[in-house]
C-alpha cells in the first residue's frame, strides 16, 4: 500500500471525518488492512472538529506518511465542501468511499472491485451490500441492499440502493460530477446520491454481491434524525435531487412519480402522529407542489389518518 510523489497509486480512500473521535480509528484500520496487488492511499479531509478527532488524524498520517495525508483547514468548510476537496485532492485513477464513521470489513474489498472495474472499461461504479450497524443498539440491524439491487439511471431515480461506504468510482467521472453537476450550487443535503446518479448517465454500474464494509447509523448524524421536521426537511431535499436529474436526464417523465412517492412517504411517517399531523404534511407538501392536490391517493392516506391515534405531546 506504499505510496510516494512520483509514483500515483491506482487507488485512493475518500474519508472525510468530522467529530469521529470515537469511530476514526475503525475507519482507518479498515483501510490500512486492505491487501492489494497494487497500491492505494488515504486521503483524510479533517473539517476543525471539536473533539480529538484532528490530534487522532495527525497521529495516523505522521505513522504511515507514505499512505496517508491529510487535509486539513483553518476554519470549518462543511460537510459537501469537504467531500469534494478531498475528491479533488486524490491522486488514483479509482476513488473508494469511506466516512469517517464508517468501516470495512473485507480486507478483500478494494482488490475484487478494481479487478472488475479493470475488466470493464465501461463500468464507472462498483458496489457491494454493507451491513448497517447500530450504534445505540450496538448490533447489526439490516443488510443493505437487501433483494432489490439497482443500477441504471432510472433505478437509482426512485430508489438509489448504493452504501456510499461500499462505492469505487472513477476518479475522472468523481470530479467530472463537480465541474458539470456543480452540485454545491444546489442546496442539496449530500453530494453521493446526486453523483451516482450522474455516473449512471455516463456509464454502467455493477454490482459485487458481497459484503465489504459497515454503516454505522448514528442518531442524530448527516442523515439520521430523532427531529421528525429535519427528517422532512432531508428528504424533501433528496427529492429536489431527484427533480434535478429527471428534469436534465429524464426528460421530467418521472416529476409525478416522484412527486407522488414523496407525498405519500411524509404521510406514512407522519400516520403514527394521528390526523392532524398527518394534515400538516398533506399542506406542506401540497403548498410545495400544488399538482399533487388532485391526488386521490393522498386524500386515501389522509382518510386512513382518521383512524389512527393522535399523540397530543407531539407537533407536526
Amino acid at each position: 500500500m506504499k505510496t510516494t510523489e512520483t509514483t500515483p497509486p491506482l487507488v485512493s480512500v475518500c474519508m472525510t471525518t468530522y467529530n469521529h473521535e470515537a469511530y476514526l480509528a475503525q475507519a482507518i484500520e479498515g483501510v490500512l488492512a486492505q491487501q492489494t496487488p497494487f497500491e492505494v492511499e488515504l486521503v483524510i479531509g479533517e473539517d476543525c472538529s471539536t473533539d480529538n478527532t484532528r490530534a487522532l488524524c495527525e497521529s495516523y498520517a505522521a505513522r504511515y506518511p507514505e499512505r496517508i495525508r491529510l487535509i486539513v483547514s483553518e476554519r470549518n468548510v462543511g460537510m459537501r465542501a469537504n467531500y469534494r476537496r478531498v475528491v479533488e485532492a486524490c491522486r488514483g485513477t479509482y476513488i473508494a468511499m469511506c466516512d469517517g464513521d464508517d468501516w470495512w470489513c473485507d480486507p478483500q474489498k478494494l482488490a475484487r472491485q478494481v479487478e472488475l472495474l479493470e475488466a470493464d472499461p465501461t463500468c464507472g461504479v462498483c458496489y457491494t451490500r454493507a451491513q448497517y450497524w447500530s450504534e445505540s443498539e450496538r448490533r447489526i440491524v439490516e443488510i443493505f441492499p437487501g433483494k432489490e439491487v439497482n443500477c441504471t439511471f432510472e433505478e437509482l431515480l426512485l430508489n438509489s440502493s448504493i452504501p456510499n461506504c461500499t462505492a469505487v468510482v472513477r476518479a475522472d467521472l468523481a470530479r467530472s460530477y463537480y465541474t458539470e453537476v456543480r452540485p454545491l450550487a444546489q442546496p442539496w443535503p449530500l453530494d453521493d446520491y446526486g453523483m451516482w446518479l450522474w455516473c449512471a448517465t455516463r456509464s454502467q454500474i455493477r454490482f459485487l454481491d458481497r459484503i465489504t464494509a459497515c454503516y454505522r447509523v448514528i442518531a442524530d448524524s448527516g442523515s439520521h434524525f430523532s427531529d421528525p421536521r429535519k427528517r422532512f426537511r432531508y428528504e424533501e431535499g433528496i427529492l429536489q435531487i431527484q427533480l434535478w436529474f429527471d428534469r436534465h436526464f429524464g426528460n421530467g417523465s418521472r416529476r409525478k412519480e416522484l412527486l407522488t412517492r414523496r407525498l405519500l412517504q411524509e404521510l406514512f411517517l407522519l400516520r403514527p402522529r394521528g390526523f392532524r399531523a398527518m394534515l400538516h404534511g398533506w399542506l406542506r407538501c401540497v403548498v410545495r407542489h400544488p399538482n399533487l392536490l388532485l391526488l386521490g391517493r393522498g386524500y386515501h392516506r389522509l382518510k386512513e389518518g382518521l383512524r389512527s391515534p393522535v399523540k397530543k405531546t407531539d407537533k407536526a
